[in-house]
């Protein structure tokens, strides 16, 4: 049935969704109109009333994002922090993390503050909260709310933007990509592909998320937009890739692929059942798997077999035999290879929050009690004297009392527990099967595979590529959430690309 408005029109009940920037672009289009212009016809009023839930949450949100202004002054470190900003004042490709990140810090390089730049990551910390809520709209409003929840409100995630690391504007550009992925318009295919390459600019797990949405798209038989996102993700990475070949004559865009791929078969990879050639040897660990250490101890631990070897760690030498190995072993040893995968993705769901991969990772995670001592090895010494040259002055935590002491309250209560976080996956393809019957009569394709594909590819790479890290896991929570609020209602795209929208 039609449903009649307050201001006496009237609207069907199923109707053609909005592209998801143009509600944003009218509400500031009102407001440049003036407020008063909004109330006096009643819009604004209406505005806050349909969507009072989630700007109470959005509210609370940006208040806890406050409390870690004013409680930790003016940011918080993580030993990648300094390598970041190294490559600010030294421009060049970095071996081991791309320089994404060090060019967004190198655009708030003239405000001379490491507190605009954590100003600027909690802004789009509460940006990506909006832009969850926007296009899960299409589901119950209660479901939005609910999906814009966990990014807003999660303790760690406010921590995460708190931190100097890359993984909040990863994260931001991910859900931007997927909520462009959400409109009709053509001209959005090669913004997707630019926001996909800056998101591999900025952390390397984005590479496979290029090739999930160009699968989207051929999926939708539009294969020429695939081609079109492909080009356009590909020009800024030729172009950070001819950088890189020019800096060390390598082809990539990082140098230590080969090593970290060779630490995480270190947690089962068994010389004796690979019978590794003479050179690959010197890789070998003899003690048995379970009593070695987590994987990272073997590209930074002073004694591990890479860092033994002449050189530094990560020359093209020493990456291409850790890959040879590595590849060794997972030929050698499948099965315990998928096993450990499984392991390393399995503490994604846990219940409790153990100290993994160390105490000290896992209490840069934490609001601090004390304020962090300074950096220990001599790169992060390095780092820290171009940190002071950003800032202009000191860069040491200032713990400002009782903000932070509200906030260490709030983050050992407010956290988003790992059966939950599988839970919320599982919820698409569950609903999907309860409602196989219904979708046969429904011509097209569901929305929510392009979300729930991004968060179970952000959460299996690391742990098949790497190491688990919670910090890996925080980007892929709110397109979980996206992905469960879009399959909630047969919200289908159909072959033409048009989009269909449940009245709310």
């Amino acid at each position: 049935m039609p449903e009649k408005q307050e201001d006496g029109r009237v609207t069907p009940e199923v109707r053609t969704a909005e592209p998801a920037w143009s509600g944003l672009r009218r509400l500031l289009r009102d407001a440049a109109q003036g407020p008063m212009a909004a109330v006096a016809d009643g819009r604004l009023a209406g505005v806050v009333r349909r969507h009072r839930w989630f700007l109470v949450v959005l509210a609370v949100g940006t208040l806890l994002r406050a409390l870690a202004m004013l409680g930790y002054r003016p940011a918080l470190w993580f030993p990648d922090s300094y390598t970041y900003i190294v490559t600010v004042f030294r421009p060049r490709p970095d071996l081991v993390r791309p320089a994404g990140y060090s060019m967004f810090l190198k655009l708030l390089e003239p405000f001379h503050s490491f507190a605009a730049v954590t100003a600027v990551q909690h802004l789009l910390g509460l940006a990506t909260g909006v832009l969850v809520y926007r296009v899960a709209r299409r589901a119950p409003r209660w479901a939005a709310t609910l999906a814009a929840v966990p990014v807003l409100l999660d303790a760690y995630q406010i921590e995460l933007e708190h931190l100097l690391v890359s993984d909040t504007l990863f994260m931001f550009l991910v859900v931007s990509a997927v909520a462009l992925c959400t409109t009709r318009r053509t001209g959005t295919v090669a913004a997707i592909g630019l926001l996909l390459a800056a998101a591999t600019l900025t952390r390397t797990v984005g590479q496979p998320l290029i090739i999930v949405f160009a699968g989207w798209f051929v999926l939708r038989k539009r294969v020429g937009h695939a081609g079109v996102l492909l080009a356009a993700a590909l020009v800024p990475m030729v172009a950070y890739g001819a950088w890189f070949y020019a800096t060390y004559q390598r082809v990539g865009i990082v140098g230590a692929n080969g090593a970290f791929l060779y630490a995480r078969t270190m947690s089962f990879a068994d010389c004796a059942k690979m019978d590794p050639p003479p050179d690959l040897k010197v890789l070998c660990d003899p003690r048995p798997p379970e009593q070695r250490p987590p994987s990272q101890e073997y590209i930074w631990a002073q004694d591990a077999p890479l860092v033994k070897l002449p050189g530094i760690t990560f020359t093209k030498e020493t990456d291409d035999l850790a890959a040879r190995f590595a590849t060794r072993a997972i030929v050698k040893q499948p099965l315990d290879y998928a096993g450990s995968v499984l392991t390393e993705l399995g503490r994604s769901f846990r219940w409790d929050r153990p100290a993994y991969p160390d105490p000290e990772i896992y209490g840069y995670y934490q609001f601090p009690v004390t304020p962090p001592g300074p950096p220990g090895r001599y790169p992060a010494q390095v780092g820290a004297e171009y940190a002071k040259l950003y800032e202009q002055g000191a860069i040491g935590t200032e713990i400002v009392e009782p903000y932070a002491g509200w906030l260490r309250a709030y983050q050992s209560m407010a956290r988003l527990p790992g059966p939950v976080l599988l839970g919320v996956l599982l919820v698409p393809p569950v609903a999907a099967i309860a409602r196989r019957r219904q979708a046969k009569r429904l011509a097209g394709v569901p929305s929510w595979p392009v979300p729930w594909s991004v968060a179970v590819v952000l959460l299996i790479t690391p742990a098949a590529a790497a190491e688990f890290d919670y910090r890996y896991v925080l980007p892929a929570v709110p397109l979980a959430c996206l992905a469960a609020a879009l399959s909630i209602r047969p919200d289908l795209l159909n072959q033409s690309g048009s989009q269909k929208e449940f009245s709310e």
